[in-house]
């Protein structure tokens, strides 16, 4: 039962009231992630009206953008993807707290870069180009588009934190097991959003 209902999780039992509880905190913490999507939705949908007609005399995304720093903060959180989905292996399979750690610790160091590649193109952008958020309504959804990101990934590395103090505390137990399971849905998600800003921000603003 449990390979079935948690492909991801080994809650150390078959029992079935814990498998239940277990359904409730993860399907209550799908809702959850799915109204974060739909603020990210709204974002966008502003962006693509404000990249067209929120120009205002500032600057155009070709002449802000730097495809080659994005591909490199694009890299890092898919290679911290990568880096979770091998801690979630070593969650499941070994209950191996050691590798656990070291796996989550990559992927703070790879969220950790992404994030200071991002603020020193923010800084670019504003040194160079004077492209603050009050220049014009697309630099404006610019920045509250990518910073919402920028919060969240933020945002998971503390909470990436928070787990660390707790296995280094309680071990691997039923709770802990769970938090890293809504911590790793929540990454995740964070990097289709990513994905997503990549190609629908900088791709098509750089596109003659």
């Amino acid at each position: 039962m449990s390979d079935v209902r948690h492909p991801g999780l080994n809650l150390g039992t078959t029992d079935s009231p814990v498998h239940d509880a277990a359904e409730e905190t993860v399907f209550g913490f799908w809702v959850l992630m799915m109204s974060d999507l739909a603020l990210f939705a709204v974002l966008f949908a502003t962006y693509a009206a404000m990249s067209v007609h929120g120009i205002a005399g500032g600057p155009a995304p070709v002449e802000i953008f730097d495809l080659k720093s994005t591909l490199w903060q694009t890299l890092a959180l898919l290679a911290s993807s990568f880096t979770f989905g091998m801690a979630a292996l070593a969650l499941k399979y070994d209950d191996d707290r050691r590798a656990l750690s070291l796996w989550l610790g990559a992927t703070f160091v790879l969220g950790a870069l992404f994030l200071g590649l991002e603020a020193r193109d923010w800084a670019r952008m504003v040194t160079e180009h004077g492209a603050t958020p009050q220049v014009s309504g697309f630099l404006s959804i610019f920045y509250l588009l990518t910073g919402t990101h920028f919060v969240h990934v933020a945002a998971g590395l503390l909470w990436m934190l928070v787990m660390a103090a707790q296995l280094a505390i309680f071990g691997l137990d039923g709770a802990v097991k769970l938090r890293l399971m809504r911590l790793a849905i929540y990454w995740h998600l964070l990097d289709v959003v990513w994905v997503a800003i990549f190609s629908f921000v900088f791709l098509s603003g750089l596109a003659p």
